[in-house]
């Protein structure tokens, strides 16, 4: 019996450590089908396995470590075609920056619901922008030592790098916090507006990314659309769909991209990328935030008007209405 369950952890431990690699490789390749090339480094506006690695970390734990480390060993040695000392640092700085990621926002209390302010805030901080600083930190520095970018252009790569990483947090684990709340829609949910949300931020996001009249602020009401109405379910998707079309109008040169360095095309994604993931994430936790603050009122009044009718019976009925007539009557 021991043996068997021994064998059984060990089984369940591997499996864990293939998963979580097979979706790092999977997310790297899908990154990689937009990647660009900043002073000789290859880097991507959005680098999906950032954010893959951290919502697998907030899932499983950290003992989700070895794969993201042998996920990144995978993707490093591919690109390369060798494994070297630079090697083994980029993948060390690649594992430990979500790994600190994940520590530090269970350290400060964060939650996977994304339900308050205080997540938002977390996951952008201390999530994406402080630890990030250690994978650019370790693959730019490592170019610089193996010769293959001068130490003058450092800064521009390493800001490229970051900015992938900080965008694979941001755009990519809010979608994946949020698929454990999914589930097959109900003949009463609002299908129609979900539907017309959708072809709306499809339409308008091509417009605003693909348009040479600068008009990306189109997306901006669109995703308060999203965060109002259905909040991060509704918010993040429509901010990584955003995200993925600006990205490839960037790299095709397209729309307000158009006659712009790579280097400016880069920065603009960033800008662009950074406002949208913000104002997606926060005002999606601001509204759920109010709206549990408002159920839990609402529940505490209903305790209250049961003890009311306890010691009046008949009186809580005028005094307290019921959550379905107040409903009722505010539609």
């Amino acid at each position: 019996m021991i043996r068997t369950e021994r064998t059984r952890r060990h089984l369940s431990a591997v499996l864990r450590v293939v998963a979580v690699a097979a979706a790092y490789y999977g997310a790297a390749r899908l990154g990689l089908l937009r990647e660009v090339t900043v002073y000789g480094a290859v880097v991507t506006p959005l680098w999906p396995p950032t954010g893959v690695a951290l919502g697998c970390l907030l899932y499983l734990g950290a003992r989700a470590w070895p794969g993201i480390a042998v996920g990144s060993l995978v993707v490093v040695t591919t690109l390369t075609g060798t494994a070297r000392p630079a090697t083994a640092a980029v993948v060390a700085g690649s594992t430990l920056a979500p790994l600190c990621a994940y520590l530090l926002m269970r350290r400060a209390g964060f939650r996977n619901e994304l339900d308050r302010l205080r997540d938002g805030i977390i996951l952008v901080f201390l999530g994406g922008m402080l630890p990030m600083t250690i994978s650019s930190t370790t693959g730019a520095g490592m170019l610089v030592a193996d010769g293959k970018l001068p130490f003058h252009d450092f800064w521009s790569v390493w800001a490229a790098w970051w900015a992938g990483d900080v965008m694979g947090v941001l755009m990519v684990t809010p979608v994946l916090l949020v698929l454990p709340r999914a589930r097959l829609p109900r003949i009463t949910d609002r299908w129609a507006e979900a539907g017309v949300l959708l072809a709306v931020a499809v339409v308008g996001a091509v417009i605003a990314t693909r348009s040479t009249l600068s008009m990306m602020y189109l997306v901006f009401p669109i995703l308060i659309w999203a965060a109002l109405r259905f909040q991060l379910p509704g918010s993040a998707p429509c901010a990584l769909l955003v995200s993925v079309l600006a990205i490839v109008a960037g790299t095709d040169g397209a729309g307000p991209f158009g006659g712009h360095t790579i280097v400016e095309v880069m920065i603009s994604l960033t800008v662009l990328n950074g406002a949208v993931a913000l104002t997606a994430l926060l005002l999606a936790a601001v509204v759920t935030e109010q709206q549990n603050i408002r159920h839990r009122i609402e529940h505490a009044c209903e305790e209250l008007a049961d003890v009311v009718d306890q010691l009046a019976p008949g009186r809580s009925a005028a005094a307290w209405p019921s959550r379905a007539e107040d409903e009722r009557g505010n539609r």
